[in-house]
């Protein structure tokens, strides 16, 4: 018996019953398993075939999965896309520090403009990394369609050395059907 119901009978018995208030919603000709809004934590009280009897509440996912708009980077590149950014944060940091420095009079001011030099060549390092990594990896994993891809001629190679193994393969099954099991010679 649901807590409405017990709610409804708790005069008859004598006992009053506490826990939640449950506020009744209005019939709206609702199809049997549809789902309603409620005073329920989740929101939604799904309400059984016997409507009387009681409602069991239906939890919504906490979380709702989409599609990616773009596909995820490949390996490669995402390191050294990561690497670059941390290069560059580096960098702003210690430019940062060399502005602060010079600007207060600071020993320190002259290191850190060197150093944030050093880290700007090393930063723009990072950078073209970057795009040659995914110049590269595009090239070998077949993306970009070009007569000159080396991609085309290492699938080419992958689909020979499957097509000889499979052969191989079967002239193995051949001769253990024949029964020769690996002789030579019938003596």
């Amino acid at each position: 018996m649901g807590t409405a119901e017990r709610r409804g009978a708790s005069g008859a018995g004598g006992t009053h019953l506490t826990g939640h208030q449950k506020r009744e919603t209005p019939d709206r000709n609702l199809p049997e398993g549809t789902e309603e809004p409620s005073a329920h934590p989740t929101g939604v009280v799904r309400r059984e075939a016997n409507r009387g009897t009681r409602e069991r509440p239906s939890y919504r996912p906490l979380w709702v999965e989409e599609p990616a708009r773009r596909r995820r980077l490949p390996d490669p590149v995402r390191t050294a896309a990561v690497r670059a950014v941390l290069l560059i944060a580096v960098t702003l940091l210690q430019a940062m520090v060399a502005f602060l420095c010079t600007m207060a009079g600071s020993w320190l001011a002259f290191p850190m403009v060197i150093s944030s030099v050093v880290s700007t060549i090393a930063a723009t390092w990072g950078a073209l990394d970057v795009w040659v990594t995914r110049q590269v990896w595009n090239q070998r994993n077949g993306v970009v369609s070009v007569p000159s891809s080396t991609a085309r001629a290492l699938r080419r190679e992958r689909r020979r050395t499957r097509r000889q193994e499979r052969a191989a393969e079967r002239a193995q099954g051949r001769i253990r059907r024949r029964g020769g099991a690996g002789q030579l010679s019938h003596s």
